[in-house]
């Protein structure tokens, strides 16, 4: 089959030289929608596949997450700061981390498991000391959000 092209020499349009094209692959193409609809959504995103602990946009220090009593030794309690889901663990006594609840696979929101934290949709697995995967199709730990314990009380900081 043999395809013609319209002729364009009235087109104004400006042409993009083929090495400035990149593929966008599927992955790269949903991840950046739900970025952009994360920005939408109160302006408020955690963060997804960055290096650093990562706060969301607005948290103040000192907003209490949840009471430290809640949060099983050797386990995790799903929480929420400023409307973002997280998960605030405690490996072992008086360590205690939050990470977010969106798995870096597909977003889907990751849930306290037994002894780690489990995505229900394709089953990936999480560390509760740092959120690294343990079993994917995860490709990056879960971000981290900065908290610390103050009183009776798991507070961001």
């Amino acid at each position: 089959m043999t395809h013609t092209r319209p002729d364009r020499s009235a087109d104004t349009t400006p042409s993009v030289p083929p090495e400035a094209v990149h593929d966008v692959t599927r992955r790269e193409l949903l991840r950046g929608a739900g970025v952009a609809s994360g920005a939408l959504v109160g302006g408020v995103a955690l963060v997804a596949c960055s290096g650093g602990a990562e706060e969301p946009a607005g948290t103040s220090p000192g907003a209490v997450v949840v009471p430290l009593a809640d949060v099983p030794v050797g386990g995790a309690v799903s929480a929420q700061i400023d409307g973002q889901e997280v998960l605030v663990t405690q490996p072992v006594e008086g360590e205690v981390h939050a990470f977010s609840a969106i798995c870096t696979h597909q977003g889907c929101t990751v849930t306290p498991g037994d002894g780690d934290l489990a995505c229900p949709c394709h089953g990936s697995r999480y560390a509760l000391t740092d959120a690294a995967v343990l079993a994917g199709p995860a490709p990056e730990p879960l971000p981290e959000v900065t908290v610390v314990v103050e009183g009776d009380d798991v507070v961001t900081s």
